[in-house]
């Protein structure tokens, strides 16, 4: 039972915090307010593009505001650059007019639009007591208008129709019966009324003292009441207003009271947060919050209300059976039209990546789950940096489901690098442990088949339907490095399953190892370079209408750079050095010729594996060659006597 409990719990909490990314997504629709550069072109005078812009902003109509935003500034430009040789100075004052009247407008609307994200978000990251009480003020205010809405409603019903004190009094059951009489009409208007008064009155964060309780149904009631009584329609029209009153002035005093608290709640979360910081460290403080608003769980709710919200949509405004493909479309576009649907979109994408990588995990029969945890987080990652660094919330409809798309071939191009890192230890691991399982090898080889032909099949699909661009050279260069990466893995796994089937030491195993991982390092360190030009002819020339998808992209780019290319570069390069240097030490030791290695008659005292070839050292101990190079790259004392191997020079 507490586990149900804690579940319908959690499920409150999560619905409780989805309001707030509402808000903030519809407020991000309307680009904050500002006006939106990819506007149709001006179809009225400047002037009557200004009057329209001032007037749709003062009404908070949308549509009309983004579209005449535009309009305005260059109608405004016109103005300026004409008005000294052709306009008069009265419609030069007139339109500086219009123009600054715009402006103050529109910076009023930017201020408004970011009071609401901000304060969206503050309710967002508020505590579960915390957000109950914010959503009772809510729904306590909401039935305060509701009321008002129903009673007015009720007394244009009652208006219209015959006395009901009359029909009472004279007990004319007849109309009092009538299903269609007034009698009928209110009676569920009584029973709403009665309702959200007791509601109210329960959930009001007012004063509650036991008169005002018990008089607040009876003030939800009131003018069902008077419209009974015979009194002139003036006061009968405003009785709903004075209805309101009680309960307006017990909001109003529980908001004023209610001020202190909120102003030390967010003190005291700010204070929190630093003091957390500096014990714990921002990361830690990032991931706790994390998980205590239980994000992902809240970005999947909000994005799967969004779609059905965009479904339901399209179907009450369309006459004929929506097709299939359209429809899906339509509804991708619309679920990443804003910052908070991308991020929705991608906690989806992250649940799916992550049960791909449970299932290819229980397919391999493998008991590690860390990776399969870490394909999740890092696709969600992956997926909103190309959203963010190609700018898919500022596309057309028909060019941001093209982007979509791209998008989603880069993140299945990923997604076969996060299998391969999967299915790539299981491989060593069974031909090193020599696992005589054959449905664990034969479930690995199918994985690597899989992680083979995707690839190629995708390259063959999207080559044969798409002219070379820069992102079909990255989804290219990215299938190639999976196609080696699991062609190498696949060679390294054959040759230690033919070493396990050697009766005698293979000598030149490691060097066989190391040049097959050197060609695929280098093969990757190719395609890193690679990347790296085209992601800077990307930055160069097709990402100027999208700065902030630029800046991202130029992070990125020194990211990789640092990362991929200089760190790896410099850890080859270490590594072949070090093998260079031990190679030319072992070179320079004397080779045990057969007559000593048959007095040894002894294993390596390294490998413990009998030897058929062996270098001898100046303290005159016997190892194998490729062992000795090993234990050279940590050391270069002997590993029996510590005696050391050679002088350096």
């Amino acid at each position: 039972m507490s586990v149900v409990r804690t579940k319908v719990l959690g499920l409150v909490d999560v619905i409780m915090r989805v309001p707030s990314l509402f808000i903030i997504d519809e407020i991000l629709k309307i680009s904050m307010g500002l006006p939106n550069s990819s506007s149709p072109p001006p179809t009225q005078s400047a002037a009557t593009a200004a009057v329209t812009s001032s007037e749709s902003l003062v009404n908070l109509t949308v549509n009309a505001t983004v579209s005449a935003a535009t309009n305005m500034l260059e109608a405004a430009a016109a103005a300026a650059a004409t008005a000294g040789g052709i306009g008069s100075p009265e419609d030069s004052l007139k339109d500086d007019i219009e123009f600054y009247k715009f402006i103050s407008l529109t910076t009023l609307k930017f201020l408004l639009c970011l009071f609401g994200c901000i304060s969206a978000a503050c309710v967002f990251m508020l505590w579960t007591r915390h957000l109950v009480i914010v959503y009772m003020y809510i729904v306590s205010v909401g039935l305060i208008f509701l009321s008002y809405w129903s009673n007015v409603s009720a007394l244009s019903v009652i208006s219209d129709g015959p006395s009901l004190l009359e029909d009472i009094l004279s007990l004319n059951m007849e109309r009092l019966l009538d299903p269609g009489g007034v009698a009928l009409s209110i009676l569920p208007h009584l029973l709403a009324q009665w309702l959200m008064g007791v509601i109210f009155a329960y959930i009001h964060l007012g004063p509650k003292y036991k008169i005002i309780q018990k008089a607040l149904p009876f003030s939800f009631l009131m003018p069902l009441f008077l419209a009974m009584l015979p009194l002139p329609t003036v006061v009968l029209k405003h009785s709903p207003a004075f209805a309101a009153i009680l309960p307006l002035v017990l909001s109003k005093i529980a908001l004023w009271s209610s001020s202190f608290d909120v102003v030390k709640t967010i003190l005291n979360g700010y204070q929190h947060a630093r003091n957390f910081a500096s014990n714990f460290g921002i990361s830690a403080l990032i991931e706790n919050e994390w998980q205590r608003l239980n994000v992902p769980c809240v970005l999947r709710a909000f994005w799967t209300l969004r779609l059905l919200e965009q479904l339901i949509s399209l179907l009450v405004a369309s006459d004929v059976p929506l097709r299939f493909a359209a429809t899906i479309q339509s509804l991708l576009v619309s679920g990443c039209e804003t910052l908070t649907a991308v991020l929705g979109m991608t906690s989806i994408i992250s649940l799916i990546c992550h049960y791909i990588g449970k299932a290819f995990q229980l397919f391999l029969l493998s008991e590690d789950y860390d990776e399969d945890k870490s394909i999740g987080t890092v696709s969600a990652i992956l997926f909103y940096i190309l959203a963010l660094q190609t700018g898919l919330t500022s596309l057309t409809p028909d060019k941001r489901f093209v982007r979509l798309c791209r998008n989603l071939c880069l993140l299945i191009t990923a997604l076969l690098h996060f299998l391969h890192n999967i299915v790539a230890p299981i491989l060593m691991s069974l031909s090193a442990a020599r696992n005589p399982s054959r449905k664990r090898h034969a479930r690995a080889l199918m994985v690597c088949a899989f992680l083979l032909l995707t690839p190629v099949g995708l390259l063959s699909i999207l080559w044969s339907r798409h002219s070379p661009s820069t992102w079909l050279l990255a989804v290219t260069a990215f299938s190639v490095e999976v196609i080696v990466k699991v062609l190498v893995s696949l060679a390294t796994y054959t040759l230690f399953l033919l070493d396990a089937r050697r009766q005698t030491f293979w000598e030149k195993l490691d060097d066989y190892v190391y040049y097959i991982r050197a060609f695929g390092n280098s093969v990757e360190f190719c395609f890193g370079i690679f990347l790296f030009f085209n992601g800077a002819w990307i930055l160069i020339f097709e990402s100027a209408t999208i700065p902030v998808g630029g800046a991202i992209r130029a992070l990125m780019m020194c990211i990789h750079a640092y990362f991929n290319i200089w760190c790896e570069a410099r850890a080859g390069w270490g590594v072949f050095m070090k093998r260079r240097t031990a190679v030319h030490k072992i070179s320079s030791l004397p080779e045990a010729t057969p007559q000593q290695l048959r007095t040894f008659d002894d294993v390596c005292a390294i490998c413990y594996q009998e030897m058929t070839s062996a270098k001898i050292t100046r303290c005159k101990h016997y190892f194998h060659g490729v062992c000795l190079r090993k234990w050279l790259y940590v050391q270069d004392r002997c590993p029996l006597c510590h005696e050391i191997i050679m002088n350096q020079d």
